[in-house]
């Protein structure tokens, strides 16, 4: 007798895609996993077992246990099972960002980078170069001013700076273009 195997069709995908769609990222509640990039693929694993991919949207991301386990609930409560990968490479990017997720940022509080990664391609090799340049300006997402200045690169979550809006004098998040 032979082992039994779950071999997914396209209509499971899709119902999973559906009851992840909605669920939204532990730190910023306001954005979809989906509309942030996070969430990446669903596919067949080799033994037939659909499986969700997610990519952090940096290597040290302390909320990914907590991304897990919600995907989990939310698959249990469809009434769908999957494993959840982790996968780093290619590297999360900014670029992956949905511009709805953006204008969700934005009204939240948080200032939405302003681009990508311009070397950031579809290998996922990020290229740096020690020569900085000049930085654009934010928008504060509160008055829309551009006359903000980085109080300090790190902000609630290692993926978003703090500002301050030099005209309202709001402090606010800015998440980092990677």
């Amino acid at each position: 007798m032979q082992p039994a195997t779950d071999t997914a069709n396209p209509q499971d995908h899709a119902a999973i895609w559906l009851a992840l769609a909605e669920l939204a990222d532990p730190e910023i509640p306001v954005i979809s996993l989906s509309e942030l990039g996070i969430l990446r693929e669903v596919r067949n694993g080799a033994d037939g077992t659909p499986e969700v991919v997610i990519t952090p949207t940096y290597s040290g991301c302390p909320a990914m246990g907590q991304i897990e386990d919600d995907i989990r609930a939310a698959l249990t409560a469809a009434g769908l099972s999957a494993r959840v990968l982790t996968q780093l490479s290619p590297a999360w990017t900014t670029d992956w960002m949905s511009d709805a997720a953006r204008e969700k940022l934005r009204a939240y509080g948080i200032a939405p980078p302003q681009c990508g990664s311009p070397d950031h391609g579809s290998t996922g090799v990020l290229k740096f170069s020690r020569q900085t340049t000049a930085r654009e300006a934010v928008p504060c997402p509160q008055c829309g001013s551009t006359n903000t200045t980085e109080t300090s690169p790190f902000g609630s979550t290692a993926c978003k700076a703090l500002y301050r809006c030099l005209d309202c004098l709001e402090p606010f998040d800015y998440f980092k273009p990677i």
